[in-house]
Order: C-alpha cells, then structure tokens, then sequence
C-alpha cells in the first residue's frame, strides 16, 4: 500500500492512514493543502463513515455512507477499507466566460476501495477531493449486474455536531413551485426536508453549504432530515419511485462541503466548478455574454399579452421598437416571448399545443432577425413547453435548425409546471408525470443543451434543475432561474421580501449563475401601498447587476421607464458581465453584502452592495483597486430619505477620485444598496 518514506512525505502533504488493530478497523483521512479541513473515513463494525473537521473543530460527525437496490445486496454494511490511493493536484484553468476568469484548482484527492472480505466483487471506490474552501466526494460503483441497476435509496448522512448550535437558510425539496419559495431561516428543529444548495452557521461562526457538483444522468439530491441535525441524501424519484436507473459501471455526482469561517468565504469557493469536468465542446467563441432587453416585463404587468389578441406583445412593429432601444443604448440582444403558436388559452395546462417553429400571423421572424442584424443586435429566442417535454423533444431538432439558419444563438427556454408533474410520453403513448429535477429530466435539461450546442446555440433554463457547475463543461449553458425570481414582484403573494435577493447570494448563488431579471425602475406600478410593487430602492436595482451574477443581464423595465431616468441607467449601460475577478469584500447571510468585479476587457472596477430590511452603514476599503492608478469613482447610492416603503426613488449619483488607500463610507436605506463604476484613470 505505501512505504515508509512516501508514508512520512503523505503525513506532511496532507495525508495519513491510521489503524486500530485491537478492533481489527482502519481509518484513512485527508487534509486540505492548508490543513485546514480533515475528512476521516472509517470501516468500524464493516460499516464504512465519514466525518469531517474544520480548523480543529468537529462539523460532520461520523456518517454513514452507500446505497440500496432494488434487485441486489445494499452498498452500507460488511465492507472494509481494502485499499487508497492519494494524489495531489494543483493547476490554474481558464474560464471562457464567468465570475473569474482563471481559477485555481488545489486540492488532495484520495481514492479508497471498500469491499466485501469474503466477496470482493461486492464493492465500491469513494473518492474524495479536499480543498483550501471544502470537499467533494462520489462513489464509483462497478457493474453490478447484466441488468439496469435500480437504486431504491442513497444512505449518505450529514451529520452535524451540535446541531443545536446552527441556523439554517434553506427552501422546501419536492413542493410545488421547484425552487421558487422565500428563504426561511431557522433552527435545524423547524426544518423537514429542503433542497440544497443548503447553506447553515453554528455558533462559532462557521459557515457551511452542502451542495453537489456535476448533476448528470442521475436524480437531484435533496437532503432529509431524520434524527435532529442528521441530514440523509434523499433521491428524487422516478414515477415508479426508483431513484436512479443505470447500466453497467456508474459513478455519482459530487456531494460537496463548503466550509468557511466567515459569511463571504462561501461566496470566494470555486469548489463547485472545480468538481466539474474541463469543457468538452471545444472552440466555444460562438458563445457570448452579454445584456438584453425585452417584452417580458409587459406581460407580467398586463400591458401585453403571450397570447395573440389586441394586447400581443410579439408582434413584429414592437419587436422592432425594441431593436431600436437596443441599439441606441448598447444592448447585445432582444427577447420576444410569446411569437410562437401555442399560447392561446390554457398554455399553462396544455403544452401539448405548442409550435416551436410557427410564429403567430403578427410577427414574422425572418423579417424580425432580418431587422436585428442591420442593427448589430441578436434576436433572443424563446421556448416555453410547460412541461411538456416530449412534445418539446419531437421538434426540438426543427426548431434549434430554423433558429441557426436565421442566426439566433440564444434561446431562453421555459418549462412551465408545478413539481410533479412534468409530462412525458413513454413508448406506448402513455402520459407519464415526472419530477423536474428527477432523472429523466435531469438529462432531458442536458440533452437540450447539447444538442443547442451541436448548432452554436447557448441555453437560458428556466424552470431549470438547479446548478451543479456544468457550465464549466457545457459554456453554452449560460444561465438559468431556479429562484424566486423578480417578476414575483408583479403577482405574487407575497412578493419578494426585501431579505429576499440578500439571502440569495448565499444560498441559490453558491451553484451558479442566475437570471434574475433586475433593473425594473418603476418600483411602485400599482401604488406604493400595494402588495405587488417592487420592495427595494431604485439604487439597489442597480447594484444586482454586480450583486447577482449572471454572464447575461436584462434591463427588466418597460424602456418607457429608463427614458425618465437616463442617469441612472447609464450605470446599467456600462456594467459589463464577463470579468476578470470577483471578490466578495463582507456580509452576513441574509443582511448584507458587498462584491466587487473586474471588468474582463478593462482596468475598471464595479462595485454593488445591498441590504434587507434594514438601514445600515457600510465601510468599504478599496484595497482591491490597482496600486498604481487613480480611479473616477461613479457613484448611484441612496439618498438621504431613501425608504423601500415611502420613498424608494430618492438616489444620489456622484462622482470622486479615488484610489486603493481610499475608504468610502455609506449608509443603505431599507432594503437599499449601492453600485459604483470605478473608471480607471
């Protein structure tokens, strides 16, 4: 297994293997390369627990790993350690779009082989990767048998020690709007079952997020919690309520560990897409981030319709009218929902009826793309299946073909349904409803995206499975809701909460982009004391451009609304979305933050910070600036009787010259914010 020497050189790189013989169990751990973090695998009794340690400090305490199956012996008890295997990695690759462009992959990785004594084909190999910000590990399970493997349950525990001492922010898994629920945050004590990413803080203020990374051809975990602060895997099922179908060998996706000692280092990991495989798509220059408009906003309001009628907001005129807004102040793109033939009446309920190739009477989508490229500007397509993804199958080829042929290389597509009950068709015709983030669908998102690719298209999931990190293998994959997003602003009840777009950073955020749609300036459309108006200031719509990542943005409004306030939409025309480097500078989960990003194509810096429903004041040090240069800080922050509730409008913008010694003071009204363009000099 190892000698002597290359033993002593394992102890000091992080590594080390301890044996009990007196109870005939081993134990094997692995640090990260700053010793920060230990995970510990034990084969006490032939069943095989992990645990893990932060700085000392017992956060996952001894938990159980493994699978059932339906027509095969369970992958929990009578296995021992059989043998490792211990590496060490540390590289730098590069991100064609995204928060940062170079990242850093650092990390101890050990290979442990569990199997049954007196059976070895009876086995599996845990891998684990441990970095400086958390851990990763998957199981890979030879094949079992010659038939589909059937996985009834996944066994692995996340246990945490002194549960009583956490708080937790988290969703409900498996309800009836996905992931689109306001955040609660509570003891473990209130908590059933949620999806993840789960993000919790004990007393000693550490931060913990437990996530996966590289979701593929396998069901979305969630995470059930049984005994107080034990937290077990529970697969989203199939509808016959298998968990996970496969033939032959099979490894998992990661289940992964975020660990961190303040609130912004869980928003400075890389961990979820260092656990993703490098991109297999080759040359993607084809894929471009960018800032868009759209008619979107028009129908949530009710001034247009998707539907065709005296309202229809797709026709081609407006289409038009958009383009030219676009052009005029720098956009890249255009979205037009509902061109399509399909969206008359129950659209909801009737997916079925879509065409993703014929467009309505009023709206001509050549003449439309036509028109877009004599202005530099790219159509943005759209497909809503409402769940009906076979349907959405069986033209997908079509669509995705008379999409490339007229040049649009983006399509945001929508999938409509409550949980449960997404439709598909199986080989006898038969209606079958499925999970949006069970197995099916899993590699039915992946599928669109691949075959996207075949054509040079870039993907916008909505109603999406949550994100795992695959864009770093599929660039196309530009971005995807799985949130509450902004237009529950329009007509939800309740709307979101001023802590909403706060907690967000450090729960929906930790996977992925997302398309949060900000920007509406018309904060108060059906009065200030309505339910549905929009619950922060107007400087805080400006700082979720740099607040919520997303490598496409959209100015949300009506471009009637930005007319009004040009100055303050200057800061949404100059905010880039690809950069060079992020930096979470401070926060607290569900109060506040600040982030800062580099431009990718320039020196300057952008810079937002938001609040919940509290007025607070804010120190920010611009140490992160160039040393060497001078910088023309713009400045849209809230004025000084700046209130969510009664006056949501009042914003100053100013301007100061700045550098790295300087340090800028700021108080956010409620649910306020800040943005800043450090132009370099």
């Amino acid at each position: 297994m190892t000698n002597p020497r290359k033993f002593l050189l394992l102890i000091l790189t992080g590594f080390w293997l301890l044996s009990s013989n007196s109870l005939n169990a081993k134990s094997v751990s692995v640090s990260s390369p700053n010793q920060s973090i230990v995970f510990t695998l034990s084969d006490d009794n032939s069943s095989p627990r992990y645990s893990v340690s932060f700085k000392g400090q017992l956060i996952i305490e001894p938990s159980n790993l493994g699978f059932t199956f339906a027509d095969s012996p369970a992958l929990s008890q009578g296995l021992a350690i059989s043998d490792y295997q211990l590496s060490q990695s540390d590289s730098t690759w590069q991100q064609p779009w995204g928060e940062s462009q170079f990242i850093r992959d650092h990390h101890n990785e050990l290979m442990v082989k569990l199997e049954a004594p007196n059976n070895p084909s009876h086995q599996y190999t845990l891998r684990i990767r441990v970095f400086n910000d958390g851990l990763g590990f998957r199981y890979e399970v030879p094949a079992i048998s010659q038939k589909t493997i059937l996985i009834t349950d996944e066994l692995t525990e996340f246990k945490f020690a002194h549960s009583e001492n956490y708080q937790a922010w988290w969703i409900p898994a498996q309800g009836w709007n996905r992931y689109e629920f306001l955040y609660q945050n509570t003891p473990f004590d209130k908590i059933d079952r949620v999806n993840t990413p789960f993000t919790v803080r004990n007393k000693s203020n550490v931060h913990v997020s437990i996530h996966e990374a590289a979701l593929t051809d396998f069901a979305s975990m969630t995470l059930d919690q049984r005994r107080p602060g034990t937290f077990k895997s529970s697969l989203v099922p199939w509808s016959d309520g298998i968990k996970v179908k496969k033939s032959g060998a099979f490894s998992t996706p990661w289940r992964t560990i975020q660990l961190a000692n303040s609130a912004k280092g869980l928003l400075n990991s890389q961990l979820i897409l260092n656990l993703n495989e490098p991109n297999k798509l080759g040359d993607v220059s084809w894929v471009k981030p960018g800032k868009y408009i759209g008619i979107w906003w028009g129908m949530h309001l009710g001034v247009n319709t998707w539907g065709s009628g005296t309202k229809h907001g797709a026709t081609t005129q407006e289409a038009k009218r958009y383009l030219d807004f676009a052009a005029k102040y720098g956009f890249d793109g255009v979205l037009v929902e509902g061109w399509n033939i399909g969206w008359d009446g129950s659209w909801f309920s009737n997916g079925d009826v879509f065409s993703f190739t014929q467009a309505y009477d009023d709206f001509d989508l050549k003449a439309v793309t036509d028109y877009a490229k004599s202005k530099h500007i790219k159509l943005i397509g759209h497909h809503e299946t409402s769940g009906s993804v076979t349907n959405y199958r069986n033209q997908m080829a079509d669509a995705y073909d008379l999409y490339q042929q007229l040049g649009v290389t983006q399509i945001k597509t929508g999938y409509v349904a409550d949980g449960g009950n997404i439709k598909r068709l199986d080989e006898k015709g038969r209606a079958i409803k499925e999970w949006h983030d069970g197995q099916f669908m899993v590699n039915e998102y992946l599928f669109s995206v691949t075959e996207a690719a075949k054509r040079k298209i870039s993907i916008n999931t909505h109603e999406p499975i949550k994100d795992t990190g695959l864009r770093r293998t599929y660039p196309n994959w530009l971005s995807r809701e799985g949130a509450r997003g902004q237009e529950f602003n329009a007509w939800g009840s309740p709307p979101n909460d001023p802590a909403h777009t706060v907690n967000l950073v450090y729960t929906r955020m930790l996977s992925g982009p997302m398309d949060f749609t900000p920007g509406i300036f018309n904060l108060a459309f059906n009065g200030l004391d309505a339910e549905n108006r929009v619950q922060t200031t107007l400087a805080k719509q400006l700082a979720l451009y740099v607040v919520i990542y997303s490598p496409i943005q959209m100015a949300a409004d009506l471009p009637k609304h930005y007319l009004e306030r040009l100055d303050a939409f200057q800061f949404i025309r100059d905010v880039p979305t690809d950069w060079k480097t992020s930096v979470a500078l401070n926060g607290e989960i569900g109060e506040w933050v600040t982030l800062v990003r580099q431009d990718k194509y320039s020196n300057d810096w952008y810079l937002g910070a938001i609040t919940n429903e509290f007025a607070r004041e804010i120190k920010i040090e611009l140490n992160f600036l160039d040393k060497d240069k001078r910088y023309l800080a713009q400045i849209y922050r809230d004025g000084d009787k700046a209130d969510w509730k009664t006056n949501p409008y009042d914003y100053i913008i100013e301007e100061k010259t700045v550098s790295a010694e300087t340090v800028l003071n700021f108080k956010l009204a409620t649910s306020g914010g800040v943005a800043i363009r450090f132009k370099a000099l």
